[in-house]
């Protein structure tokens, strides 16, 4: 502990708050939350013994600040905001959470459709899910509408149609469209299906077994395995059933084990007493309680899903009701969440509790090779090229040609280590003539660097710490230039050269050579390889398109429609290239006009 912490930890104050950690660079690698500042923060530096994955971090700590809160709920919603703001290394980030799929229905409505939606909204509609595992949302909305026959279109109720549609005719609607029937008899059909997706499958079973009787009865036996293949849909769900729950109880379950260096978290959906699927997460954070590493999962948990009725933990929860005001708050629902104590839900969260203990054991290896391949190859890529700051945001830049046609080069994005392929870009060369890969770059960086101001795109308006350029000591000097007489001097550039794997740097004769076993170098090799292949699948599909690029289409008044039109009718190239005035014109949309044009397109001596 330098003297600079010791001063702060004399002065900070016990209110509640946010507190930031930051590395000797500046950087900040950690973001916490406290209902005591001082007695959290002295935490961090007390001589006891602390986990692994704490110490990690408390080792990188050089100086820390803190903002104080009215309240804890104010807490947690300012800590939310500054790892969104700052994605700290030792935070828990879920990035690019993935969104599962929900079915939604609108009871608001006179006449309500079910569909498949990702996005939960605050518009007072029903969301059933979210569908995990084996069976899915896809399945289920499926078995819906063939059991109920409710509507599936867009159509506006009360605009006039001349017919009902096909699904009308097939009884798998009952065309409210049309005014076939009213909203009293609608509302049935759609109470029923609801009680289904709330965990009732005995009616839709017996619906599903007389379907699939009656086609067998008319030998229409592929329609019969449609529905045997349905009703084992069904049995899937009945199979989630874990005995003794009530039918509509739903619930999330979240256990979190560590192993003093890394931690995994499971957590168990529960829906209408069925179990939807379990998912395991691992994490390696620098929160010193359990509970505020399970609270920050949970925050970045249900960024893009919907609350349940209830969460179960298997920790002890610190600040259980300003937490659970937080959520609602944030996420619009308000939900239980309590350690269990009764028989039933304890089982619940042991079976949450085993599937994140063995995932611990199988990923704790894989979790530790890809710190030492991201954040590991980082610190190391920062320390060995004596960068200003670990290069969080990395990009590099490679260009293809052959013999100066169809020049294009690559933008490649490393996000924290890894491939960030969202945030991919492309260009195609508009200034250079010939195959002049110095001038070639030039412009790249130019216009990648006139797009970090404007905001209209997400990847050229995020400023990268790093750029690599594909290249020797020639390629960096030019792009050093423009990026010289930038506004954004300050962006760190290098170059990697491929036969030696030379680093250089800016105003360097000299390149720096990195060992062969040096995880830094690996990952510059893995993004410039990335960016070379990125380049290279460009430039051959620009090229295919030029090469596949049909005749037809370069005369005037022929496009797609009217060329396939001349292929349907001579059926190759050649045969319409021997075809005569009067021929074309028999071809469907060629007028005389056009005739004459295509016949002397070819024929032009």
């Amino acid at each position: 502990m330098n003297d600079k912490i010791q001063q702060k930890l004399n002065l900070i104050t016990e209110n509640s708050g946010v507190y930031i950690m930051k590395d000797k660079d500046g950087t900040v690698i950690y973001v916490g939350k406290a209902k005591n500042l001082k007695n959290r923060v002295s935490q961090y530096f007390h001589n006891s013994l602390k986990q692994s994955k704490v110490q990690a971090m408390v080792d990188h700590i050089a100086d820390f600040e803190y903002y104080i809160t009215l309240s804890e709920q104010d807490a947690f919603a300012l800590e939310n905001n500054l790892i969104k703001n700052y994605q700290p290394f030792y935070n828990i980030l879920l990035k690019d959470s993935k969104t599962f799929p929900y079915i939604k229905v609108n009871l608001k409505e006179d006449f309500p459709k079910f569909e498949i939606t990702r996005k939960i909204k605050n518009d007072g509609a029903k969301y059933f899910g979210p569908y995990i595992n084996s069976v899915s949302a896809k399945d289920v909305l499926n078995l819906l509408n063939l059991a109920f026959p409710v509507r599936k279109c867009n159509e506006k109720i009360g605009k006039k149609k001349h017919r009902a549609c096909l699904n009308y005719s097939i009884g798998l609607c009952k065309a409210p469209c049309m005014g076939y029937i009213d909203k009293t008899d609608y509302r049935k059909i759609v109470d029923d299906a609801v009680d289904f997706l709330k965990g009732n499958d005995q009616q839709i079973e017996s619906i599903i077994k007389t379907k699939m009787e009656n086609y067998a009865s008319v030998e229409n036996f592929e329609k019969a395995l449609e529905m045997r293949d349905n009703l084992k849909i069904i049995k899937k769900l009945k199979e989630k059933v874990v005995a003794l729950i009530p039918k509509d109880l739903s619930l999330d379950a979240f256990a979190y084990v560590t192993d003093s260096e890394a931690g995994a978290v499971c957590v168990l959906t529960l829906r209408s007493g069925k179990i939807l699927g379990a998912q395991d997460f691992s994490c390696c954070d620098g929160a010193i309680s359990s509970s505020e590493t399970l609270q920050d999962f949970i925050i970045a948990y249900y960024k893009n899903k919907q609350l349940p009725d209830e969460i179960l933990v298997n920790v002890d929860m610190d600040n259980v009701q300003e937490f659970t005001s937080y959520l609602q708050n944030t996420f619009g629902k308000k939900t239980l969440i309590s350690k269990p104590k009764i028989a039933l839900k304890n089982n619940i969260i042991k079976m949450a509790e085993q599937n994140a203990e063995e995932h611990l054991f199988k990923r704790v290896r894989e979790d530790k090779l890809k710190f030492k391949r991201t954040l590991g190859a980082l610190i190391n890529l920062k320390e060995e090229l004596n960068l200003k700051s670990i290069p969080k945001r990395m990009e590099c830049y490679d260009i293809s040609n052959i013999s100066g046609t169809n020049k294009v080069a690559s933008m490649v994005v490393f996000i924290n280590g890894e491939p960030a392929r969202k945030m991919y870009r492309k260009f195609k060369i508009k200034t250079v003539e010939g195959p002049n890969d110095f001038a070639s770059l030039k412009e790249t960086i130019t216009r990648r660097l006139s797009e970090l101001d404007k905001n209209e795109d997400e990847s050229f308006s995020s400023k990268p710490d790093l750029i690599i350029i594909d290249g020797g000591k020639g390629q960096l000097s030019s792009t050093y230039e423009v990026l010289q007489n930038s506004n954004h001097k300050d962006i760190t550039m290098i170059s990697l050269a491929k036969r030696y794997e030379e680093v250089y740097k800016p105003n360097s004769q000299v390149p720096i050579m990195l060992k062969r076993t040096s995880e830094g170098l690996k990952l510059l090799q893995r993004i410039r390889d990335e960016a070379h292949r990125f380049a290279i699948t460009f430039h051959r599909n620009l090229r295919n398109k030029m090469e596949y690029h049909d005749p037809l289409l370069e005369i005037r008044g022929v496009g797609k429609e009217k060329m396939r039109a001349l292929y349907a009718q001579f059926e190759t190239l050649e045969n319409i290239e021997k075809a005569s005035q009067d021929e074309l014109k028999l071809v469907k949309g060629i007028d005389p006009a056009l005739a004459k044009r295509i016949y002397k397109y070819f024929n032009k001596g």
